[in-house]
């Protein structure tokens, strides 16, 4: 009976820990910075070279800021990265995504704008950074505004 009870509580321990290993990885201080720069600096991103090859849909002019979607692709090869970064919301880095090797870099995601601001896509790729820039238009603010 103890080692039944013992193999209990070990599974029990396990399953609480294992879900926090997943917070090992999270970048306190870049999804909390208060400015892109800030947030760039922090994910240890000096200078990212403009590119073609990132392909980002959202529309130009976005009627309400609180439901903006965004569709992002990387045909970069060896993409493990897209990072979304709205220069002019509250907390301006919106997302991280990694991806394992063989997987297709492609994410859609909904964002919320508090103001007309440049929608950054960076993609990271064997150790280099790459960008492309997006201007959209917000008509009513989604943050609050």
């Amino acid at each position: 009976m103890n080692s039944i009870r013992r193999a209990l509580v070990a599974t029990f321990v396990f399953a609480l820990v294992r879900p926090l290993s997943a917070f090992a990885a999270w970048n306190k201080e870049a999804f909390g910075a208060k400015t892109a720069a800030d947030a760039l600096k922090d994910l240890g991103i000096a200078n990212a070279t403009p590119s073609k090859d990132l392909s980002v849909d959202v529309p130009q002019i976005a009627e309400n800021g609180a439901v903006v979607p965004i569709e992002i692709s990387s045909a970069i090869p060896g993409t493990t990265a897209l990072i979304v970064v709205i220069d002019k919301n509250p907390f301006p880095l919106i997302s991280r995504f990694d991806f394992k090797e063989g997987a297709l870099p492609f994410v859609k995601v909904n964002v919320k704008m508090g103001e007309t601001s440049d929608v950054r896509v960076l993609a990271e790729a064997a150790g280099k950074y790459y960008v492309t820039t997006r201007e959209v238009k917000v008509t009513i603010g989604g943050c609050g505004g």
